[in-house]
């Protein structure tokens, strides 16, 4: 049997009759780029697996290297990666007929590497699974579509419309806002269905060239990898129509911030959700779930928001959370219970920015739950108002947000030790280099008056 014939249908009709050229063997580091090699389609079919050295997971986003090699020094050994044909996916943008497949990350002795994001989230995943739960996520992505910027001196400022206008702001959920940049939404369409993948929705958001795009729920490690490609699909459609597409946290200032809501449930052996009980009420799980968003999610904000720039998204009444508190149907708090049936309660968290790795956003997300379920904890009452006026609850800083995840010893256990010594170094280097930088405010107000 040909490897071909173990696609996904959506692959094997992007093929069709046509010669399959290349495919691109890829996967995710810590930012949540694709990293990886392009080979011809032929050697594709005789290789089992290729190499890769585990220093991919020691870059910084700048390309300079962390000192955390570990015991045995820089020697920067190789890992086997194994392609999971489950995921093999178009690439509609290319000129020829490409797939894209991303593959697993082992050591030597076959072991899944502790650093490599997705063998992150497969880690939390199966945490639940050991104890009989299917984690189910839906996450929604916001992003700005804004104009070309090729000098990084100048301010990021909205796209320009097909009326001859930049994009306007402050037109949530508009139409005629969407249509504006309707040639870039009509590519993101195209492209998703050559790959397969299904679009719940898209929507204007609050910012100048802001959209929304929910996906259907499903399997955490296949939104995870939906939602890696999706990053890569709407940048190509966006480069298609002279734009670029950022998924920065707070692209432009004094506009709202993009997240990446993450939504979970969890369904038993029979498939019924554990937060509903025998006559459709809340049960215990749902409440543990909660309380261990609550009392976890400060300890990976530094998953959730990785970059300096995540910070500025946290502002008050600026459309993002600051704070821990959880009620329904209510988007000033930090965790929120969406309108449903009792057959699809879920729990929001909103927390997280659309500059997180969606591995480790929905890994660290997961793990809050997991802890909470594990304790059996209780959450604080049912925020009712604007939670705006509540106490401010989460670290403002990356330096913070690290110093807080590298006290959670806890939390490395679900999610990996090694993985967690090898992130706060590679981020405390990564915020090291960022102070290297004066920025245009420091030069303004400081440069002739301290």
């Amino acid at each position: 049997m040909s490897w071909k014939d173990s696609l996904p249908a959506s692959a094997k009709a992007y093929i069709g009759e046509r010669q399959l050229d290349e495919v691109e063997c890829i996967i995710s580091d810590f930012p949540g780029v694709a990293r990886g090699k392009a080979v011809p389609a032929s050697k594709f079919a005789k290789q089992k697996h290729f190499y890769l050295p585990n220093s991919i997971f020691l870059q910084t986003l700048t390309g300079e290297w962390a000192e955390a090699a570990g015991e045995e020094g820089w020697v920067e050994p190789d890992m086997t990666l194994l392609p999971d044909l489950d995921t093999a996916t178009a690439a509609p943008w290319a000129t020829d007929a490409t797939l894209q497949v991303i593959h697993d990350a082992y050591d030597r002795d076959g072991a899944p590497i502790p650093t490599a994001p997705r063998n992150v989230l497969k880690r939390v995943v199966q945490l639940f699974r050991d104890k009989g739960l299917e984690p189910v996520v839906a996450p929604e992505m916001e992003f700005f579509l804004v104009a070309r910027n090729t000098d990084p001196a100048q301010p990021i400022v909205p796209m320009m419309g097909r009326s001859g206008r930049p994009a306007a702001a402050h037109q949530a959920y508009s139409l005629s806002a969407v249509d504006e940049y309707g040639p870039v939404i009509d590519d993101i369409y195209d492209f998703a269905e050559a790959q397969g993948f299904e679009i719940d929705g898209i929507t204007q958001e609050g910012g100048a060239g802001q959209v929304e795009i929910n996906l259907r729920h499903g399997d955490p490690v296949k939104l995870a990898d939906e939602v890696f490609f999706f990053k890569r699909l709407i940048r190509e459609a966006a480069l298609k129509h002279d734009c670029f597409a950022t998924f920065m946290a707070k692209p432009i200032a004094d506009e709202p911030g993009s997240a990446m809501h993450i939504h979970h449930s969890f369904l038993d052996a029979d498939g019924d959700n554990i937060f509903v009980g025998p006559q459709g009420g809340e049960t215990d799980a749902f409440y543990h779930m909660i309380a261990g968003l609550q009392n976890h999610l400060p300890s990976v904000i530094a998953l959730l928001a990785p970059y300096v720039n995540s910070y500025r998204r946290y502002v008050k009444d600026h459309a993002a959370p600051i704070n821990l508190e959880w009620a329904r149907d209510n988007r000033t708090t930090g965790i929120r219970i969406p309108l449903s049936s009792p057959k699809s309660r879920r729990i929001e968290n909103r927390l997280a920015g659309m500059d997180c790795n969606p591995y480790l956003g929905i890994a660290a997300s997961l793990a809050c739950c997991y802890l909470g379920l594990e304790d059996q904890e209780r959450p604080d009452k049912q925020y009712r108002g604007d939670a705006y006026d509540s106490e401010e609850a989460i670290p403002y800083d990356l330096f913070t947000a690290m110093d807080i995840f590298d006290e959670a010893k806890r939390l490395h256990e679900v999610l990996d030790p090694e993985f967690a010594r090898v992130y706060s170094i590679v981020k405390r280097t990564e915020y090291s280099e960022f102070l290297q930088v004066i920025s245009t405010w420091e030069r303004e107000h400081l440069l002739l008056n301290v």
